[in-house]
């Protein structure tokens, strides 16, 4: 029997690499903001995340963007995405492929 919930964050995640910063040439993901994924019985996401700044201009714009490109996956019945600033982001919740491409290696 095929898992449906590791479906479901899986597309999630390969969402969240389509949401990027416009001032970073980096995902969301792989820059480490996403701090957490949940999705419960009912198909109801809860998505943790930070910024690089707590006061980056672009903050709506990039949660409005999670929280529509989450919500058109089929599967997902409803979307919230919260805004954390504990743990504070540092580079290296980076993966490395995004240090590769920012010149951090």
């Amino acid at each position: 029997m095929e898992n449906t919930f590791l479906t479901i964050e899986e597309e999630i995640v390969r969402m969240l690499r389509t949401v990027y910063d416009p001032e970073i040439p980096v995902n969301v993901y792989d820059l480490g903001l996403i701090y957490k994924v949940e999705v419960s019985p009912e198909k109801d996401v809860l998505i943790e995340m930070t910024l690089t700044a707590p006061s980056c201009p672009m903050a709506d714009f990039i949660l409005e963007d999670i929280r529509q490109k989450v919500e058109s996956i089929d599967a997902v019945k409803s979307v919230d995405v919260q805004l954390v600033f504990e743990p504070v982001w540092d580079k290296d919740m980076m993966s490395e492929e995004a240090k590769l491409e920012l010149g951090f290696m």
